[in-house]
């Protein structure tokens, strides 16, 4: 009876420690969580307030006066949905090169046997070890002698070469993974190289393609150095370079930057909420195959 009570106590304790730490667990969770959306909700603000509440008077509360006509102001005189519509060209043409190339070469390297695949591996992966921006100058003389400055391939070429190495990195992963049973599979069927490729390995690939947009995405969309150098047409420029041209040299109206700055965001958060699933699914399989 007394080795009955006390394993009784010991559970009893055992539950009630358990409880603490999973409350204190969603406090902690919850507060990461409030710190996390608090620069949205900042911004969100920010773009509804006048000059005067962002100097000093209401920083951090709800606008006394809101401004939709910053957003008005934004699309109107910052010429906003020409540049969105930019950043959405060059952005989705760099993300299919970078898609198809990043696939095909890894397949190259990976299924088809042939002398030398090792090395042009290691000669795409240095372009990790690159600074994007430290071969700003070689970039802009090489676009400058084949005129193609001030054009959307003086960005989409650039960007596509630098999201090249991370794309292959993160194919090869998966692709390693996949077994070759599969391609012995499809030669027996009759499938070629090229026929394996599409109905075998690239319907396999659907996490790993998730995740190389995401990045690729966020790489593009967020990037002013390349574009405010090798675009000077304004009808050219992409949404960075047009938020930094709304601020003034004498006097900058903060709310319609504001506004511009939730209209850039949005389409980030969109593209996590409904990739997040397969960004998710990537990082537990990479995890798990590893």
């Amino acid at each position: 009876m007394e080795k009955s009570k006390e394993t009784g106590l010991e559970q009893y304790h055992v539950q009630k420690t358990n409880k603490f730490l999973r409350t204190l667990i969603y406090i902690g969770l919850i507060l990461w969580a409030l710190i996390d959306l608090f620069p949205i909700y900042w911004m969100f603000t920010f773009s509804l307030k006048s000059n005067e509440e962002v100097y000093g008077m209401n920083v951090m509360g709800l606008p006394k006066e809101w401004l939709w006509s910053n957003y008005q102001k934004a699309m109107t005189t910052g010429n906003m949905p020409r540049y969105f519509l930019n950043s959405v060209i060059v952005t989705v043409v760099t993300i299919v090169i970078s898609l198809v190339a990043a696939l095909m070469a890894t397949y190259a390297m990976t299924r088809i046997v042939w002398k030398g695949r090792t090395l042009m591996n290691s000669f795409f992966m240095l372009g990790i070890t690159i600074p994007i921006h430290a071969s700003i100058v070689p970039i802009f003389i090489t676009l400058s002698k084949l005129h193609m400055t001030n054009s959307y391939w003086s960005l989409i070429i650039p960007y596509s070469a630098f999201s090249l190495a991370m794309a292959i990195l993160i194919c090869t992963g998966f692709m390693n993974d996949i077994p070759k049973d599969l391609d012995e599979a499809a030669c027996i069927d009759g499938c070629g190289l090229w026929k394996t490729f599409m109905l075998i390995i690239v319907p396999l690939m659907k996490p790993a393609l998730a995740t190389i947009s995401i990045y690729t995405f966020l790489q593009c969309w967020n990037e002013l150095m390349f574009a405010n150098v090798f675009i000077s047409k304004e009808a050219l420029k992409t949404l960075p370079v047009g938020i930094q041209a709304l601020s003034g040299r004498h006097t900058t109206e903060w709310g319609p930057i504001g506004a511009a700055l939730v209209i850039a965001t949005f389409p980030t958060l969109l593209a996590y909420v409904f990739m997040s699933k397969s960004i998710q699914e990537s990082f537990i399989a990479g995890a798990v195959k590893g």
